[in-house]
């Protein structure tokens, strides 16, 4: 059979292909509303992702309520409720989809609903409430100042404050909305900036990690951090912080600011650089700021060596304590069992193309079952809080939650700290939810 025949799905591995985003095609309307019409064809005949996330819903809903029942007879305006609806989990690309790359019709879903966004964000199409939210570095810095994070978190706890919320910046006053801390991990940890060590290395590990915090995990949830670094130094990995860090950029990327992502590139490359050529390995918590550095960077900034050996530094946390486990290096005298463990595996950690990590390290611990949900939360850092989309993010919760329901096991949690709160949410059960590093630490009993 001739290598350039039509084939119904493909074989081989998907292969993502760089972001030209710096080329004015990206953003001419005419080629994108072109581009979006033959993808939408392609799903619409597909279908398979129908489960997902929300936009094939909508896009579907649009295709048969049309007067042809084709892409054709939808209106070009509507094309944006399906672009609205992506948050770039990217699991239609790594989970369903048998027409991606290498296949001949290049389907990359996530990345053209990207470059709508960016197209959007260009024209100036974009709420003050969505910069907002975005800009986690600014909210975080000011919500976390002492006193203002006690007013802060005392109105996101009043259902009259949270009206006003909702009425004013547009965000749903039932959503969970996460805790600001004044003293946050990069405080609390000030002595580790710029600590020097020596690791044990095994494997591509040097055994010394360099711990990206994060925005979230500095200013929301430090205790997951603090349990991170409890984790690896029981390990015997020393753990040291950058001397300074900006958001990854994920939030803009998913606003389609793509520039912003640019700037917060040019902040964070350098110095995590610096860190790797000093010999220490890359972690953070957030598995979607792990995939920021792994491969959404890298597909920008192809060309850029910083960003590629910044690449092949950065791991997940559970990601790196099992290539330490490969060569003997993995501390397994734990102490407490946990006895039974459901978690949701985030998507961003899924696309990482890792393996069950998470799952691999917890059942090691004795009289520990672990059982892994692979669906998608819905929570996406933005998209769960917003007034129009609120609804939808709890519907697609709705399968993750009843199944940690049904488990009824006796610890639950995923491993984005976002996603635990919005399954426990959705449970009703806000703040039961434990990070699978938490788990782990209760294991050693340290």
């Amino acid at each position: 059979m001739s290598s350039t025949s039509v084939r119904e799905g493909s074989l081989e591995a998907p292969t993502r292909h760089a972001l030209d985003w710096q080329n004015p095609t990206f953003y001419d309307e005419s080629i994108l509303f072109h581009e979006l019409e033959r993808i939408f064809d392609i799903c619409h005949g597909c279908r398979r992702c129908v489960s997902l996330c929300q936009s094939f819903p909508t896009l579907f809903d649009l295709v048969d309520s049309s007067a042809s029942q084709e892409v054709d007879g939808v209106a070009k305006q509507d094309y944006w409720q399906v672009v609205d609806h992506c948050y770039l989990c990217d699991l239609c690309y790594m989970t369903k989809c048998p027409y991606v790359p290498p296949h001949e019709w290049n389907l990359d879903f996530p990345h053209l609903m990207l470059r709508a966004k960016a197209y959007k964000f260009k024209q100036g199409d974009v709420k003050f409430r969505d910069r907002v939210l975005t800009s986690t570095d600014r909210v975080g810095t000011l919500a976390g100042i002492p006193v203002v994070s006690g007013l802060v978190n005392a109105a996101n706890r009043n259902p009259l404050a949270r009206k006003a919320l909702e009425a004013v910046l547009q965000v749903h006053q039932e959503a969970r909305v996460p805790e600001y801390h004044s003293e946050t991990l990069r405080k609390a940890e000030r002595t580790r900036i710029g600590s020097n060590a020596t690791g044990e290395a095994a494997g591509a590990t040097t055994g010394k990690v360099a711990l990206f915090v994060t925005c979230y995990g500095n200013y929301n949830e430090p205790g997951v951090n603090a349990d991170l670094i409890a984790v690896f130094e029981h390990n015997g990995i020393p753990v040291t912080l950058a001397r300074q860090e900006r958001c990854c950029g994920m939030p803009k990327l998913e606003l389609g600011d793509l520039e912003a992502v640019k700037a917060a590139k040019e902040f964070n490359i350098p110095v995590l650089k610096g860190l790797v050529d000093a010999g220490w390995d890359i972690v953070a918590m957030v598995p979607s700021c792990v995939l920021m550095f792994k491969q959404e960077l890298p597909l920008m900034f192809p060309d850029d060596p910083d960003v590629q050996a910044v690449k092949e530094a950065m791991y997940d946390p559970f990601e790196y304590l099992m290539l330490r486990h490969k060569h003997g290096k993995l501390n397994l005298d734990f102490t407490h069992p946990l006895g039974s463990v459901v978690y949701q595996a985030s998507c961003h950690q899924r696309v990482q193309n890792i393996g069950q990590k998470t799952r691999e390290v917890l059942a090691l611990i004795p009289e520990t079952t672990v059982e892994i949900i692979e669906r998608c939360s819905g929570h996406d850092g933005t998209y769960a809080v917003k007034k129009e989309s609120y609804a939808a993010a709890m519907k697609i919760v709705k399968p993750v939650a009843t199944r940690v329901d049904k488990a009824a096991a006796d610890h639950f949690g995923s491993d984005c700290p976002m996603a635990g709160a919005h399954i426990a949410h959705a449970l009703g059960r806000d703040g039961q939810q434990q990070h699978p590093l938490r788990l782990l630490r209760l294991a050693y009993g340290i």
